[in-house]
């Protein structure tokens, strides 16, 4: 073990901890020797166990609380302990928006080197339950019955679950009643070991505003065995449901959707609006699982993008439409650009659904397809970035630095690509001159940002 590590593994120590990591754990520091343990909170004086010791951090066990949190509370989860969906109900909500607008400072500062921008407090929900509009949840066998619910924290050993206090009640009720009518006719789960069994998954999507859903069962095996029978319940016990869809997966992946597609009962799609534009949401399509936050979020984005009617606007990473179709109601033209095939259909299909035309959508990558739009003639006043969570691809902030765009609107669902990706627009010429924090996922650590950028030459 090397001889500058102050701890050894299975040591038993005191410690103060004085901060959170982006994964929710505290850390404690014994010597300068960062040590990460989940559950504990700053300013919290525990007893831990150190569980494993790495060169330059370890983790430890919470094994007693001396003295707690003012911000800890107990969660209303009956699995949060056993379950890896949320990581900071043992957190008040106040609590939350607190540590995640930290981190956020934190990783502009320490990553982006950016210390003199407006940093505003988290948005966050008003009740900060129950907003998940989609449940994808995996299916395994216990003493002969199904079981269906999310993984415990970092293994593949299923938490059976009655209730989700995340999910919308809806897709609860979808997952229960699913379970059942599948186990009911004797449907075997997949196993993962053995590559047998036929059900993999069970996902429902609820429109919160339309109130239709989906159900969409994923299977190892193009037949369903008794499909008929389970169709036919499934439309009997679950009332709303307007789609049923059967997504078949025969690859040994994690990866949850296989290629085939197809609907069994109903509807290929249901529907669900974010303020005034409405979406046909398919079983594949990407959609944000929360609409209120959503609105806020683009709402902002809308602000910054600061549209009088006359603008040209590029959507880089557009998705399913929704930012553009957004932009579209304020500005003159607007241009998407999505690597997904699908989602551009998906796209093309929302703006004639909401009758906007001044939208155009192309497959590809942007770093391909903007210059080529640029060369073409297409010069845009705005340039709104929503990449993955790897932040932007670097060939793009090199066209963007490149095509001068007025304003760049940057919304992140990973504050520190986020900070990368800012440096390097700074370094180009770019002023980052505000971040609002939004909470799209309270109770867990993800924060997304919506980031306002003028060309300093402006």
């Amino acid at each position: 073990m090397n001889k500058q590590v102050p701890v050894q593994r299975n040591d038993y120590i005191d410690v103060v901890f004085e901060d959170l990591t982006h994964e929710g754990h505290g850390v404690a520091k014994v010597e300068g020797y960062p040590l990460f343990v989940p559950k504990a909170l700053p300013g919290e004086k525990a007893k831990i166990k150190v569980i494993k010791v790495n060169k330059g951090y370890g983790f430890g066990r919470l094994i007693e609380l001396y003295e707690e949190s003012p911000d800890r509370v107990v969660p209303d989860c009956p699995i949060y302990e056993a379950c890896g969906g949320c990581q900071l109900q043992h957190l008040s909500y106040g609590g939350q928006m607190r540590a995640k607008l930290k981190q956020v400072q934190d990783v502009l500062a320490r990553i982006g080197k950016i210390e003199d921008v407006l940093v505003h407090p988290v948005l966050g929900m008003e009740n900060p339950w129950r907003y998940r509009n989609k449940a994808q949840v995996p299916v395994g066998e216990l003493e002969g019955g199904l079981v269906a619910g999310f993984y415990k924290h970092r293994s593949h050993d299923i938490i059976d679950m009655e209730t989700c206090l995340i999910q919308q009640e809806q897709n609860d009720t979808v997952i229960q009643a699913v379970k059942k009518i599948c186990g009911n006719y004797g449907v075997r789960a997949y196993d993962e070991t053995s590559h047998k069994g036929a059900l993999r998954h069970i996902m429902a999507r609820y429109g919160q505003r339309s109130g239709e859903i989906m159900v969409v069962l994923i299977t190892r095996t193009p037949e369903l065995p008794h499909q008929n029978e389970i169709i036919q319940e499934i439309i009997q016990q679950i009332p709303g449901v307007k789609s049923i869809v059967q997504n078949v997966n025969s690859k040994r992946t994690n990866v949850i959707f296989g290629d085939q597609t197809k609907v069994l009962w109903g509807e290929e799609v249901i529907y669900d609006s974010i303020g005034s534009i409405r979406f046909a949401i398919s079983a594949r399509s990407f959609y944000q699982v929360n609409p209120d936050q959503t609105k806020v979020l683009y709402d902002k984005a809308l602000e910054y993008a600061g549209l009088t009617g006359n603008e040209t606007v590029i959507d880089a990473y557009c998705g399913i439409g929704t930012i553009s179709l957004f932009l579209a109601q304020k500005a003159k033209k607007v241009y998407g650009v999505e690597i997904v095939p699908e989602a551009i259909e998906d796209a093309k299909r929302n703006a004639a659904l909401n009758g906007i035309t001044n939208v155009e959508f192309e497959v590809g990558e942007a770093e391909q397809v903007i210059p080529k739009w640029y060369k073409s003639g297409v010069h845009a006043d705005v340039l709104v970035v929503d990449p993955p969570r790897k932040g932007c691809d670097s060939s793009l902030l090199e066209t963007i630095l490149s095509m001068k765009p007025k304003k760049v609107v940057y919304v992140s669902c990973n504050p520190a690509t986020l900070a990368r990706d800012l440096r390097i627009l700074e370094d180009g010429g770019y002023k980052t001159v505000e971040v609002q924090p939004v909470d799209m996922f309270p109770q867990t650590t993800h924060v997304e940002c919506c980031s306002l950028l003028v060309r300093e030459d402006n």
